[in-house]
């Protein structure tokens, strides 16, 4: 079982320096993460701040214009430097901000660093172009680059004390991920073809007329392109459904912001299902309205009463 971590002793001057870079890092490049880790308190808005700058180093070398052959020594390089992180040879005074921090939140939440070497292997598959046949093989790329972020933060936000059934916390946070990647495999469908990636199942492509890909605005003549998204949106919102019931088990203000980035995908999805077509003629997304609404829903705790109930009618 996770649990909340003690209040921590003040950070010295460099580590705070750290957070904050980092924290400028998550503020100008996550769109929906930020709205979430916004909610928590101090001391774990700065170590989600510090997983997200690592994660997005590592996502940055895959989704770059270096070759092949360099990005896979710059992910090494990479996994050597988690590997100082784990090993606490990483000083207050290094020179590598990111290193610092997460450093830091290792050193007081129980953050399964393992995790992020997982990260680099689905970045690796990235880089290696793998496709995948069926939804068990995109699973365990899911895993890889959203189950493990998931169980990663669950490290930050620990779990309520007494929370019945906490023990099961690590597998909804991993379901929640596969439920964000696979939406945000959705969304970003057309893009991914313009880069040469591929990453729903072949067997859901061929089963709906789609194996011809989604180069263009609209669907392959003869394909049902709005009937393969309808049933991948089936699958995430299974997923999804899984996957909240972590909000009951984590205390208010981590439950909001879970509540909060999962809740802004969930309307991603939304929009999606209406408009299938969307996905191939531009990127999907909320404005900011909307997403700092779903951060308030969040903060009500109305998810959370929702899955709760849910779960004792499930009991009765």
């Amino acid at each position: 079982m996770i649990r909340t971590v003690e209040p921590q002793p003040p950070a010295s001057a460099p580590v705070l320096a750290a957070y904050s870079y980092c924290e400028a890092v998550t503020g100008q490049q996550a769109r929906n993460f930020a709205y979430g880790i916004r909610l928590l308190p101090t001391p774990k808005r700065r170590a989600m701040s510090a997983l997200y700058a690592f994660s997005r180093r590592v996502d940055d070398i895959g989704d770059g214009p270096l070759a092949n052959d360099v990005k896979v020594t710059r992910l090494e390089d990479t996994r050597a430097l988690l590997t100082r992180i784990r090993d606490g040879a990483v000083d207050e005074d290094d020179t590598d901000p990111v290193a610092v921090a997460l450093a830091h939140a290792a050193e007081h939440f129980p953050i399964p660093l393992g995790g992020l070497d997982e990260l680099i292997d689905g970045v690796q598959m990235d880089v290696r172009g793998e496709t995948y046949e069926t939804w068990d093989d995109l699973k365990v790329y899911c895993r890889c680059v959203a189950g493990a972020i998931g169980r990663l933060s669950l490290g930050v936000f620990g779990t309520e004390r007494g929370a019945r059934g906490a023990e099961r916390a690590p597998e909804y946070a991993d379901i929640l991920g596969l439920a964000l990647q696979l939406t945000n495999i959705l969304r970003d469908v057309r893009e991914d073809a313009e880069g040469g990636r591929t990453y729903l199942p072949a067997d859901d492509l061929a089963k709906f007329g789609c194996s011809d890909g989604f180069g263009g605005p609209t669907p392959s003549e003869g394909s049902d392109f709005a009937g393969l998204v309808h049933f991948e949106v089936r699958r995430a919102r299974a997923l999804f459904a899984e996957g909240y019931r972590l909000l009951p088990l984590l205390d208010r203000r981590s439950g909001a912001c879970v509540a909060a980035m999962a809740g802004i995908y969930r309307r991603l999805l939304d929009r999606i299902e209406r408009d299938p077509g969307a996905v191939l003629r531009g990127r999907v997304s909320l404005p900011g309205r909307e997403k700092a609404y779903v951060a308030v829903r969040g903060l009500s705790g109305l998810d959370t009463r929702h899955v709760t109930r849910r779960t004792v009618r499930r009991r009765a």
